[in-house]
């Protein structure tokens, strides 16, 4: 199967190395430093389970690397516009693009149902470019697991082995297509399954990032040393049980425990945002968690703590231009 990872960072890079690993044809779409240090001397990921290396064809230019059987686009949300604007010689007339990301995604609402069914999403899709260059037909909603870094250009170090990948169908559909990404993946050693219900697993994860990211963010440190202060512990758990009430009023169901669960975390970790905010780089703020609070007003939720967590993480974004 030939499958093109679109952003190769930490994320992309070590779904790439699992990818190379089950025997897909793979290929990068990646920039800078890391670009180079790959097409130099491949790709290198640490992991639990062994160190993988492998030697995919990598380019800052899709057109160079012709079309593919699916794609996966694993950039950060500031970075879609870009995708949108390169991706057409990737794909196919059959390819599917499988967006395995944090935050809530551009197409949430499509296949939604009910009385939201179809509202559209400017933050997460400026100007429709998404919706237009690929469209909902081809899109696979994705929810990924990896607590991971780029130690240094092309090597990347996995934390932990609590990874997996969940895909799914923005209409609830069990496809082919689904599936075979799923392989893929699974073939390399990233567990992963096709949900019916994928708009669930969006949310929980989102309650993770929402319970970590503002906090991180504030305190500068990893999730281990923040949650060490229980007043800090305490407002991660106060913050997925108001992202937990969000997604409930949007008649997702989540498991009670679950807001406790995130609120326990502790990997030493720093969540991407936070890797972000200090190497300089354009922060995920809207989908992570302006989106989240704009469905919190279209459902009626109110969110206080959330509220003042965001609005302090937007003014330490602006102080230095990621946002």
């Amino acid at each position: 199967m030939k499958i093109c990872v679109f952003g190769a960072g930490a994320i992309g890079g070590h779904i790439a190395a699992r990818l190379a690993k089950g025997g897909a044809q793979v290929s990068l779409v990646a920039r800078g430093a890391h670009l180079a240090a790959i097409q130099a001397k491949g790709l290198t990921v640490h992991a639990p389970d062994g160190t993988l290396h492998s030697r995919p064809q990598a380019s800052a230019d899709p057109r160079e690397l012709g079309p593919q059987d699916a794609v996966i686009v694993t950039v950060k949300a500031p970075a879609l516009p870009s995708v949108a604007a390169t991706i057409a010689p990737l794909l196919k007339p059959d390819t599917p693009v499988a967006f395995v990301m944090n935050g809530i995604p551009w197409w949430y609402f499509d296949h939604h149902g009910g009385p939201h069914d179809g509202l559209r999403l400017p933050e997460a899709d400026p100007g429709d470019a998404l919706r237009h260059a690929i469209g909902v037909e081809r899109t696979i909603g994705g929810v990924v697991y990896s607590a991971v870094e780029v130690t240094e250009p092309g090597v990347i170090h996995c934390e932990h082995s609590n990874i997996r990948v969940i895909l799914g169908e923005p209409d609830g559909r069990i496809t082919e297509r689904a599936q075979a990404i799923s392989a893929a993946l699974a073939a390399g050693g990233m567990p992963s399954s096709v949900s019916s219900e994928i708009r669930r697993e969006v949310w929980l994860k989102l309650l993770g990032n929402i319970a970590s990211g503002p906090l991180c963010v504030l305190s500068g440190h990893g999730v281990r040393d923040t949650y060490a202060d229980p007043v800090l512990r305490a407002a991660s758990l106060r913050s997925a049980q108001e992202a937990a009430a969000i997604a409930e009023a949007l008649g997702i169901a989540i498991p009670p425990e679950r807001p406790h669960q995130v609120a326990q975390a502790t990997m030493a970790h720093k969540p991407s945002i936070l890797q972000d905010f200090e190497l300089g780089r354009p922060m995920e703020v809207d989908s992570l968690f302006t989106l989240p609070l704009r469905l919190a007003r279209i459902a009626g939720v109110e969110t206080p703590q959330l509220d003042l967590l965001v609005a302090l993480v937007k003014q330490a974004a602006r102080a230095k231009g990621l946002y």
